[in-house]
């Protein structure tokens, strides 16, 4: 593979996984890479990654014009990179 091939990881489609935020599952498509980030940003935390996302969502609940919840996570883990 050449240096200026995309890396498969990069361009994955979505990967639906259940979560359970507030005692109910509710499914979630992210592409792998940001699973990935998700999952270091709730290490990073120190919470499980369902309370991350439970976390994501209570703000994203109280925003003047609520996003998805895909959309939200997205946004978070931009936002909170370290």
């Amino acid at each position: 593979m050449s240096g200026d091939e995309p890396q498969d990881l990069h361009y994955h489609p979505p990967v639906k996984r259940s979560v359970a935020i507030a005692g109910h599952k509710t499914s979630i498509s992210l592409e792998p890479l940001f699973w990935d980030m998700l999952k270091e940003a709730a290490e990073r935390e120190t919470m499980p990654l369902s309370a991350l996302v439970a976390k994501i969502d209570a703000e994203r609940i109280a925003s003047a014009t609520p996003p998805g919840l895909a959309s939200a996570i997205r946004v978070w883990l931009v936002t909170n990179a370290p």
